[in-house]
């Protein structure tokens, strides 16, 4: 894998790809045009951009399938970014120690969810007073997350810690 601090020519094809999966606007949140602070992506062997961090962690990593997932600073981006309840599974005290150690979310925890929630769709898990706890997955789609007791709503990819 090779890396590129400077990746300037792949960043607006990132832009769009990003505001197509999150929406508008999330182009710039997560690869913002001004920002100072060097973004370095790191390649697959053949050139493709398989992982993009800044000086805070990774953003988002480049899937096979066209698709990003998310970093806990990408997730960070997004939170602060796009308005509630864009993309959040919200949860309470109960769940969040487990969250935050990196422990899946079950729909059982679930307090609130973005209506078009699908199944696969990247997530920002956040707790009912809007901190961000994780980042992952979606299981379910949002009324089955809402309306089950049972089964796994988010697999978790990445926690932030308490401090944060």
């Amino acid at each position: 894998m090779s890396e590129s601090a400077d990746g300037s020519a792949d960043l607006p094809t990132m832009r769009t790809i990003a505001d197509y999966q999150f929406g508008a606007g999330a182009g710039a949140a997560l690869f913002p045009p001004d920002e100072r602070a060097a973004i370095t992506i790191k390649r697959t062997t053949s050139g493709r951009p398989q992982q993009v961090h800044a000086d805070d962690g990774r953003i988002v990593s480049f899937g096979t399938d066209g698709r990003f997932t998310l970093g806990l600073e990408g997730g960070r981006r997004l939170a602060a970014a796009l308005d509630p309840p864009a993309y959040r599974v919200v949860v309470d005290d109960e769940s969040e120690p487990f969250v935050r150690d990196g422990k899946n979310v079950f729909a059982k925890f679930v307090r609130g969810v973005d209506p078009a929630v699908r199944p696969g769709d990247e997530v920002l898990v956040v707790h009912e007073r809007g901190d961000l706890l994780a980042v992952g997955r979606a299981e379910l789609d949002a009324g089955a997350i809402e309306d089950f007791e049972t089964g796994m709503a988010v697999s978790v990819r990445e926690a932030a810690p308490a401090d944060d």
